[in-house]
């Protein structure tokens, strides 16, 4: 496990397989939340000839800037960008799969999912409000649970991170406090805590740190068997990080009513629905040349078809045809595709 999460911190991601000597490189940069899932798509794309892919798992920040400086042929990033930036960048985006983030801690004797957090609570303890795990506020939501009195340490994103722009998004939704004074973004000033790099890096951190609290992407909770919380949701119900949560929240996006794919899915409605979910996006450039983005989509859309079942198997959600439809639909319209 720790040999995992090593290789998760590290930056760069290089494909080689079957047939990579006579392949095409293409090369990506962004979040580190999709990493999990992308390096088994790129191994099996790779194994069934496709072309060589070097993906840097920088942060969602250093995608944007990347793609912007046209030093890759793709980017990831767990923010979407609004329509006057991606003009501006001559930058078009898509939703790639849904992700999910959760909030994790490290306290002897408390098991994955044993501990339950509000958002509020969630909120208050990322201002440096609630500083000790028998607060009050988290003994009347786990009055069963033996909480002690150990401060809290919080760990948050040191990077630029979508994670870190959907996670600060809830946040503001659920605190008021949060969005007047902290706001949401790929990087912002944390009033508390420290920071760590990428997914990997705060689930280290966390992982190391008696009393500590933290948030990644779920793939990351599971795969380094980290403790995660529950969370009670927008509809007051207590729920877990599971698959069926993840799809009820994302159920709610409807991409056809929205430009450039627009979507922000967190704190979405529904008794089952996990309330810190998103769709994570690909960018890509209007003025490359039709190969080279012609290579670029012929990735992305075996990801979305024959990479559908590897992302359910590490709890993403993977979009339905119907979305997928639309995705596709809109290359030819935004992108060079045709020599």
């Amino acid at each position: 496990m720790k040999k995992m999460m090593g290789c998760m911190a590290g930056v760069a991601l290089v494909a080689l397989g079957a047939g990579a000597a006579n392949a095409a490189s293409l090369t990506g940069a962004g979040g580190t939340a999709i990493f999990p899932v992308l390096q088994v798509w790129v191994q099996k794309y790779q194994a069934k000839g496709g072309d060589q892919v070097n993906y840097q798992a920088i942060g969602s920040g250093g995608g944007i800037s990347q793609i912007k400086a046209k030093t890759v042929d793709f980017a990831n990033s767990d923010k979407p960008l609004k329509h006057d930036e991606l003009a501006a960048a001559g930058l078009v985006q898509f939703p790639q799969v849904v992700i999910s983030i959760v909030p994790i801690v490290n306290l002897p004797g408390i098991k994955a999912g044993q501990l339950v957090l509000s958002g509020p609570v969630l909120s208050k303890i990322f201002l440096g409000q609630i500083t000790r795990w028998n607060d009050p506020a988290i003994k009347a939501l786990n009055p069963a649970v033996n909480l002690p009195a150990t401060a809290i340490l919080v760990v948050h994103r040191a990077d630029g991170s979508g994670t870190t722009f959907n996670f600060a998004d809830y946040l503001g939704k659920v605190n008021p406090e949060w969005a007047k004074n902290v706001g949401a973004d790929t990087s912002i000033e944390w009033p508390a805590g420290v920071g760590g790099k990428g997914n990997a890096g705060v689930a280290g951190t966390v992982q190391q740190t008696n009393g500590s609290i933290g948030y990644v992407e779920y793939a990351y909770a599971r795969q380094a068997n980290l403790v995660w919380t529950g969370m009670v949701n927008k509809a007051g119900k207590r729920v877990q990080p599971t698959m069926a949560a993840f799809q009820s929240a994302a159920a709610n996006a409807d991409f056809s009513k929205v430009q450039d794919f627009y979507e922000i899915l967190t704190d979405q409605p529904g008794a089952a629905s996990w309330p810190i979910t998103a769709a994570t996006y690909m960018l890509m450039r209007a003025d490359y040349p039709a190969d080279k983005n012609k290579a670029v989509l012929k990735f992305l859309d075996y990801a979305l078809h024959d990479g559908a079942d590897d992302a359910s198997k590490l709890d993403y959600v993977p979009f339905p045809e119907s979305v997928v439809k639309q995705i596709e639909a809109s290359w030819p319209k935004t992108l060079k595709v045709t020599p």
